[in-house]
C-alpha cells in the first residue's frame, strides 16, 4: 500500500465554507488518504455541427474522417507507451483495454459505418458518428445481452474520441493541476487514470465504478487512494473546493472541517508510519508463530517492476507476465529480443526463482504483433486465448519457448502455461518443448542438464475438477482466483452491472481452491495461488489454513501479508478454513473471515 503523502503546500483551510463534512460513501477500491483541491471533470456531450456535404466533396469528408481516425490511433499508441511504464496490473489492464479501443478504429462497424453513412446521406463526419453510435448502442441494448450491453462504453469512448479529434475538442488532461488535486468525475476510465501523475494527483473519486474493474486496478498499482460508486458527489462539490478521499473505509467527505482535517491528517501520520513498520519486514523470512514456512513471491508485469520487487523482500517472481514483449509493436518480438528481456529478468534476482508464463493474450487482448492471427471472438473470454492461440499458432510457442530455454542457463527458470482444460494440451506443449530442445541443440546452443519444469494455471472450473489428472502431468499448478471466480461464477468483473457478484469468497470457488491443493498434494507437486486474493490479508490465515504454502502478489502487498503470516498459527488457521467450507453463503464466510482477523488483529 503506497500511502498518499503529497498536499504538504496547501492551505486546506482556505476554502473551508458552511455545509461543511459533506459525506458520501462508496467503494474505497484504492488504500490511502489524500486531502486537496477538486479538479471536477465534466463529461458532457459535444457539440457537434449537423450539414449536408456537396456530392463533390464527399471524399473530401471521407479523408477528413479517416485523418480523425488516424490521429485517434497514434493517441491511444501514445497512451500504451505510457501503459507500459505503469506498474502492478495495471499496465496489462490498460494495454488490453486500449488494444480493443485500437481494434475499433481499424475496420470495425463504428468506422465502416460512419464512411457509409458520409457516403450515402451526405451528412458531415460528426453527426455521421453520432448516429452511428447511437444506432450501435441501440442495437446492443436491444439484444438483452448484458455482455454486449457492457461493450456500448467502449463504443462511446472511441465515439468521443474520433469527435473531439473532428472538432478538435481538448482532451482534459491532469497535467496542469495543483499538486494534490482530487479529481472528481460521474467515471473515471483506465484511460484517465493513465494520464494520473501519482506525484501531482492525490487520489480521486467517481459515481460509477467498482471495486474489481480496470480502474480501481490501476489505482491500486499506481499508490492514488481512490473511492469509486460514490453516488451524489458530482452535485455537492465544486471546482476548488477541499476534499478527503479515504481509500481505506471507502468515504469521500466534501468541504471538511477544521476539526475534520486535522482528524484525517492524523490519520493519513498513521498510515504512513505504519507503512514504514512494514519496510523493516524486508528481511524477515515469512514464517508462522509454530513454524511453517511460507513462501512470498511478486507478479511482475514488467521489468521495470524488478527493484520493486527485491525491495519488498520477494523470494521469486511467482509469475511472470510475458505480454510486454509483445505489445506495442506491428510484429511478434524475435527469440533474441525475447532471450535478452527474460536473462536480465533471471539475473536481476540473483538466483531467486523466476516462473515465466507463456502469451496470454486473445482477441480481446489484442497486441498488433498478432493482428494476423486471430480475429474479435463473440465472447473472448471463451475463445481463442492463452495456450489455445498459441498451439494453433505454433511458431509463436516455439519462439518464445526457445528464448526460454536458452535464458535459464542464467538462473532458475519455470514455464507456466495459462488457460490449461485438458491433459492433451499439456502434451502438446511437451512434443513443442521436445522439438524445440532438439533444434537447439542442432544449433550447439547450450542448455541447462535439467530443463525447466512445466507448470499449469488452475483458472477455470474445468481444470480445478481435473486437477487430479492434470497434476500427474505437470509438475507444479498456479491457481489464478481472478479468472477461476470469473469462470466459476460466470461474471465479468469489469461490468459494472454485474460486478456486485464478483466475489472469490463464493464457496464454489473456495472448494475448486481446496480441490486443487488437494490434488498437488496428493501428487507431491508445489502450488501457487498467484491471484488478488493471495495480496489481501484478510484471506491470509484463510489461505494458509487451505495448505497453500506459496503465494504470489504484487509487490506493495508483500509486506503486509507477510505482517499477517507471521503472526498466524497454522493449526488455527487450518480449523478456520475447515469452518468456512462448511458455510453455504458469502455473507456468512466473509462474516466469519472478519470476525476470525478481528480477534487475532496485532
Amino acid at each position: 500500500m503506497k500511502i498518499n503523502e503529497k498536499n504538504t503546500t496547501i492551505n486546506p483551510l482556505a476554502n473551508l465554507t458552511l455545509n461543511q463534512d459533506i459525506t458520501h460513501n462508496g467503494l474505497g477500491v484504492s488504500a490511502g488518504i489524500a486531502i486537496g483541491p477538486a479538479h471536477v471533470v465534466e463529461r458532457g456531450l459535444i457539440d457537434v455541427p449537423e450539414y449536408t456535404i456537396t456530392e463533390s466533396a464527399l471524399e473530401l469528408e471521407v479523408a477528413r474522417f479517416d485523418k480523425a481516425v488516424q490521429k485517434s490511433i497514434r493517441q491511444i499508441q501514445k497512451l500504451q507507451s505510457k501503459a507500459s511504464v505503469l506498474e502492478g496490473a495495471a499496465a496489462e489492464e490498460l494495454l488490453y483495454l486500449l488494444d480493443a479501443h485500437l481494434q475499433m478504429l481499424r475496420g470495425s462497424r463504428l468506422v465502416r459505418g460512419v464512411v457509409h453513412r458520409i457516403r450515402n446521406t451526405k451528412n458531415n463526419a460528426e453527426a455521421s458518428v453520432q448516429a452511428e453510435f447511437s444506432q450501435i448502442a441501440e442495437a446492443f441494448s436491444a439484444m438483452g445481452d448484458n455482455y454486449l450491453a457492457g461493450k456500448i462504453e467502449d463504443v462511446r469512448e472511441v465515439s468521443a474520441r474520433l469527435l473531439r479529434n473532428l472538432t478538435s475538442a481538448e482532451y482534459q488532461a491532469f497535467s496542469g493541476l495543483p499538486l494534490g488535486t482530487i479529481i472528481i468525475a460521474e467515471e473515471i476510465t483506465p484511460a484517465d487514470t493513465a494520464l494520473m501523475d501519482p506525484n501531482r494527483i492525490g487520489g480521486f473519486t467517481s459515481t460509477l465504478g467498482g471495486a474489481e474493474g480496470h480502474t480501481a486496478i490501476m489505482a491500486r498499482s499506481l499508490g492514488l487512494p481512490a473511492v469509486l460508486g460514490a453516488p451524489g458527489v458530482m452535485r455537492t462539490v465544486k471546482a476548488g473546493d477541499i476534499v478527503i478521499i479515504d481509500g481505506v473505509r471507502g468515504q469521500v467527505i466534501v468541504k471538511p472541517s477544521k476539526d475534520t482535517i486535522n482528524r484525517f491528517k492524523r490519520r493519513r501520520q498513521a498510515l504512513i508510519r505504519r507503512q514504514r513498520q512494514l519496510r523493516r519486514l524486508q528481511r524477515v523470512p515469512a514464517i508462522t508463530k509454530d513454524g511453517t514456512a511460507v513462501r512470498l513471491q511478486c507478479n511482475m508485469e514488467l521489468p521495470s517492476e524488478l527493484e520493486l520487487s527485491l525491495d519488498a523482500g520477494a523470494e521469486g517472481i511467482g509469475l511472470l507476465r510475458s505480454e510486454f514483449l509483445y505489445m506495442n509493436r506491428h510484429k511478434p518480438p524475435s527469440e533474441d529480443e525475447q532471450y535478452v528481456a527474460i536473462r536480465e529478468i533471471l539475473e536481476g534476482m540473483n538466483g531467486c526463482p523466476v516462473t515465466v508464463r507463456t502469451l496470454d493474450i486473445g482477441s480481446d487482448k489484442l497486441a498488433y504483433s498478432l493482428g494476423n492471427h486471430i480475429s474479435p471472438s463473440v465472447n473472448p473470454a471463451l475463445g481463442l486465448r492463452a495456450i489455445r492461440l498459441s498451439l494453433k499458432v505454433r511458431p509463436l510457442l516455439e519462439t518464445q519457448i526457445a528464448a526460454m530455454l536458452r535464458a535459464c542457463n542464467h538462473g532458475e527458470m519455470r514455464i507456466l502455461l495459462p488457460m490449461i482444460t485438458s491433459v492433451s494440451e499439456i502434451y502438446h506443449v511437451r512434443q513443442t518443448i521436445a522439438k524445440v530442445v532438439r533444434r537447439l541443440r542442432r544449433r550447439r546452443i547450450k542448455l541447462p542438464d535439467e530443463l525447466p519444469k512445466i507448470g499449469i494455471m488452475i483458472e477455470t472450473p474445468g481444470a480445478a475438477i481435473a486437477s487430479e489428472s492434470l497434476a500427474q502431468v505437470c509438475d507444479f499448478f498456479s491457481i489464478g482466483t481472478n479468472d477461476l471466480t470469473m469462470y466459476t461464477l460466470a461474471v465479468d468483473r469489469g461490468d459494472e452491472q454485474v460486478a456486485n457478484l464478483y466475489n472469490p469468497l463464493h464457496p464454489a470457488v473456495l472448494r475448486l481452491i481446496q480441490m486443487t491443493v488437494d490434488a498437488a498434494k496428493k501428487y507431491q507437486i508445489p502450488v501457487n495461488l498467484c491471484g488478488e486474493m493471495a495480496g489481501n490479508p484478510k484471506y491470509s490465515a484463510l489461505l494458509i489454513g487451505l495448505g497453500l504454502r506459496n503465494l504470489s502478489m504484487a509487490a506493495p502487498s508483500l509486506p503486509r501479508v507477510k505482517q499477517r503470516i507471521i503472526n498466524l498459527n497454522v493449526s488455527e488457521a487450518y480449523t478456520h478454513s475447515q469452518n468456512i467450507l462448511k458455510q453455504s453463503d458469502t455473507t456468512d464466510i466473509s462474516n466469519i473471515i472478519d470476525e476470525y482477523n478481528s480477534l487475532k488483529k496485532n
